[in-house]
């Protein structure tokens, strides 16, 4: 069976012990509205910080999940945190990255030990660098969206990932930021993928112990840029 007819057979199942049609006009008229105006859900006080305040919360809500978090004023200094980074951790000068043009513009002289190697992430890779669009404070968490610039594997396959993100692009709440990325992708579809990031990889299913890296990065460095 294939994964359209499967899926078909799952919903008609719901629709039957609901006691509703696929051909409900008011329940399409429902989706059809819901899809057009995006109405937010409930924002929690903490998201209504703004300025300073704002970064600083998005900057405590990482830590307190594990998360290195590091100011960088300019360009330049972003590029030296990230080397300072992957020396602290005793991490080979090599970063694998995409074609994201705000990477491409930061100041990599200042680094000229760093290798940049560019393309989805590879099993031999260390450390990873991407960039994301939007990060909201209330939870601290970061979104990365799919494509060329931004490979999905990044987040997921080497054991360091640093993420870059601009303050500007800290926003209060998640509805902020899915705001942000339909204002950057239009009407139109948004990318295959958003991953939301909060924090390094971690686990406790075995017998309550905490465990990084099984899932992905054992360890997540954030640079806010300006």
């Amino acid at each position: 069976m294939s994964s359209d007819a499967a899926r078909t057979r799952v919903l008609s199942r719901i629709r039957a012990a609901l006691g509703v049609s696929a051909a409900d006009a008011t329940r399409q008229q429902a989706v059809t509205d819901r899809l057009a105006h995006h109405p937010s859900g409930t924002i929690p006080q903490r998201a209504a910080v703004t300025g300073d305040a704002r970064v600083a919360l998005f900057k405590e809500m990482l830590a307190g999940q594990g998360a290195d978090v590091t100011n960088a004023a300019g360009p330049e200094h972003a590029v030296r945190a990230i080397a300072d980074y992957l020396e602290a951790h005793d991490l080979p000068p090599s970063l694998r990255m995409g074609a994201d043009p705000m990477l491409a513009r930061l100041s990599w002289g200042e680094a000229p030990r760093i290798e940049c190697c560019f393309g989805p992430a590879a099993p031999s890779d260390r450390a990873s660098l991407s960039c994301a669009r939007a990060g909201a404070a209330e939870t601290g968490t970061l979104f990365l969206v799919s494509g060329a610039d931004n490979p999905t594997t990044l987040a997921f396959l080497p054991p360091t990932h640093t993420i870059l993100i601009t303050a500007a692009d800290i926003v209060g709440s998640y509805e902020d930021a899915w705001d942000r990325l339909r204002a950057t992708w239009g009407p139109g579809p948004l990318p295959r993928t958003v991953n939301l990031i909060s924090g390094p990889s971690r686990t406790a299913d075995i017998e309550q112990t905490i465990v990084r890296g099984a899932h992905g990065p054992k360890r997540l460095h954030v640079v806010i840029l300006g």
